[in-house]
């Protein structure tokens, strides 16, 4: 069976108006040596207002803008395209400067509605931001990969294979729907070296654009690894600034381990509670799917440095805490137990939502109630109508944060729950819940969402880590 990774460049990959496309070019030609490459793009990244910026963010500025009566402008998107157009060489600078004017026409087409109508939301807000940003990137990079006399294509939205439900700015991938549309990508991975593709975008069956949660192109990545893992040889590869280390390098900046396996079970929960690998409904779908391939996340500047993500692990490898890390703007929503099954139900069936964990239920007054620590404190308030449909005496208590150590053989370390709760009371910080179970491979300590708590106790947790014995 041929070989087929599906790498995934990020903003951060991308770098600044393009600046690290040069490197892009590079592991793409590495990746390609013995293996299809489907190289998914998110929109790139600029400087606006002295500030790094997505242009994913400044188009949803402006289309805010938009809706509230101020005239919007592409002038920003513009720019960075330019610069970015500057790596096309002569025999194709003219098509890819013609595809950035069509796509960034069909762009200010859908920001012009919003200013008419007075709202930047549902499918004028997803043409919005598809077409200035995810898909156009993958369009420019086909003609600066052909510039590099790479043999390339890119997948036009005509030929979308990523088909979704109509929850239309934060959609759900169909597996079988889209299998019904991969005849054009599978005819270009069967002629081409490369194939170029946005991530973040989907559409309906009734070819309505669709947006996924940010980090969406996480998910886009995982989705054209289901769709195609029975035709190839399939693997995923995150191309990231690094590889994956023991904390959040911005919050950690020395002591930090770097992790050289991960299970799918440990990478979701990082994901779940902070940790920037990669979307955690990425893995969930792949599960639900019942694929199981291969996925590396490397250091795209140090492509040795590589991080590898399986189903099951193959062997022990260092420290059985892998991750210490954290989220913060978390809430706890505490309801009778004889009635969370409805809600819980409703959540999978309905919402399609899972970013939350069941904490232990506790007993008061002879009544047993059930707690579910919601890790989007801000998608709780914007549904709290919703939930306390399901029990009007139920509480929501928000400013939440939360603490997870990862690791599946977790059970292996001694007194790890004891020591860790310590270190927190030694640097001032209450522990509100505490939260350990040998069957979820996780612990979670919530403490008061204030100040820099949460950056206080991975530091001081991560700390203790390197210092408790393991079996």
């Amino acid at each position: 069976m041929a070989k087929l990774v599906v790498a995934k460049f990020g903003g951060s990959a991308i770098g600044m108006d393009g600046t690290s496309v040069p490197e892009i070019i590079n592991r793409i030609n590495d990746l390609r040596k013995d293996s299809k490459v489907i190289a998914v793009f998110s929109a790139p990244l600029t400087k606006y207002n002295e500030k790094k910026r997505s242009l994913t963010d400044i188009i949803l500025e402006q289309g805010r803008n938009a809706a509230n009566g101020i005239v919007p402008s592409l002038d920003v998107v513009k720019s960075t395209y330019q610069k970015i157009l500057e790596m096309t060489s002569l025999e194709n600078k003219e098509d890819c400067k013609n595809a950035i004017n069509l796509h960034l026409e069909r762009a200010q087409k859908a920001l012009d509605e919003a200013y008419e109508a007075k709202e930047f939301a549902n499918e004028i807000r997803s043409r919005a931001l598809a077409f200035s940003g995810e898909i156009l990137m993958s369009h420019v990079m086909n003609y600066i990969l052909r510039s590099n006399e790479i043999k390339a294509d890119a997948v036009g939205f005509e030929d979308w294979p990523i088909i979704t439900d109509n929850n239309i700015e934060s959609t759900n991938f169909l597996a079988s729907e889209s299998r019904e549309k991969m005849e054009k990508i599978s005819e270009l991975v069967q002629s081409n070296d490369v194939v170029t593709i946005g991530g973040f975008i989907g559409k309906t069956a009734d070819n309505i654009t669709t947006t996924y949660e940010r980090g969406g192109s996480d998910r886009t990545a995982a989705d054209l690894g289901i769709l195609f893992h029975k035709k190839y040889e399939t693997r995923i590869d995150f191309e990231k600034d690094s590889s994956v280390v023991s904390a959040d390098p911005k919050i950690i900046d020395s002591g930090l381990r770097e992790v050289s396996q991960l299970s799918y079970n440990e990478t979701r929960l990082a994901g779940m509670f902070g940790m920037k690998i990669l979307d955690p409904i990425a893995i969930k779908e792949i599960v639900e799917n019942g694929v199981d391939m291969p996925i590396t996340v490397t250091d795209i500047k140090n492509p040795e440095k590589i991080t590898t993500i399986m189903r099951v692990l193959d062997e022990l490898r260092g420290h059985p805490i892998k991750i210490v890390t954290g989220k913060e703007n978390c809430a706890i929503f505490r309801i009778e137990t004889g009635l969370i099954q409805k809600l819980l139900t409703s959540l999978d069936k309905d919402k399609r939502y899972s970013e939350f964990v069941i904490l232990s239920p506790f007993t008061k007054d002879g009544i047993e109630f059930s707690r579910i620590l919601f890790l989007d404190g801000d998608y709780v308030k914007r549904n709290e109508k919703y939930f306390l449909g399901f029990d009007s005496l139920a509480t929501i208590t928000y400013n939440r944060g939360v603490i997870t150590l990862i690791g599946d053989e977790m059970w292996r370390v001694q007194q790890v729950a004891s020591r860790t709760s310590a270190k927190l009371g030694e640097s001032g910080l209450n522990i509100l819940n505490m939260d350990a179970q040998e069957e979820t491979s996780r612990i979670i300590i919530v403490i008061e969402d204030a100040h820099d708590n949460i950056k206080k106790a991975i530091t001081a947790i991560h700390k203790e880590i390197s210092e408790i014995n393991f079996v």
